[in-house]
């Protein structure tokens, strides 16, 4: 199994840089910090499995980091001396996995790596399961207007309406949702 690819963002004003310590845990880093290119190039390029800044204060790259975490969906620590709380919930609004005040110990490094990988990993399950949910709901009300329109126009009951439906998508090989965006086009065609 290849290694954890880490892309690691330090600011100058750090003191003690983390790619030493990654790269004890067997991570491979790639350090962006004098980088030319646009952050969100940078990891588009190199596919991280990870980014981790080192940083005093998250404002100046929230933009970036939703970017990255919407975009690219790669999970985000941070590693900060700032711990004003308006700051804590902007990093959590856009996404990040981890947030690390002060007092990082290099023993606990791995452990929080591991720990933000299975909450983003838990997070885009939850945010793919909402989507199909999302998805199955937006079916669902395409098939009721359908069958509305069928029972009203044909005079079907609810029941006759949905297997005409289905019938009529199985005819064509294509969805019952498909089926009913088209029985909709045709009804409003037809007005």
């Amino acid at each position: 199994m290849n290694p954890l690819k880490i892309l690691l963002i330090e600011s100058e004003s750090i003191s003690e840089t983390l790619a030493p310590v990654l790269v004890n845990f067997g991570y491979t880093v790639i350090n962006a910090s004098s980088a030319k290119v646009p952050l969100y190039q940078l990891a588009d390029d190199n596919q991280p499995g990870l980014i981790a800044f080192n940083i005093k204060s998250p404002k100046a790259y929230l933009a970036d980091i939703q970017q990255l975490i919407q975009k690219l969906a790669i999970p985000v620590i941070i590693f900060a001396t700032d711990d004003n709380l308006e700051t804590i919930n902007l990093v959590v609004k856009a996404g990040v996995s981890a947030y690390v005040v002060d007092g990082l110990e290099n023993h606990r490094l791995n452990s929080i790596i591991h720990i933000a990988l299975a909450r983003f990993k838990e997070q885009q399950d939850l945010k793919e399961e909402l989507e199909k949910t999302k998805s199955k709901l937006e079916e669902r009300k395409l098939t009721d207007r359908a069958k509305g329109i069928l029972i009203k126009t044909r005079g079907f009951s609810e029941d006759e309406a949905y297997h005409t439906l289905r019938k009529l998508a199985m005819d064509r090989n294509i969805s019952i949702a498909e089926m009913s965006k088209n029985v909709i086009s045709m009804a409003e065609l037809l007005k």
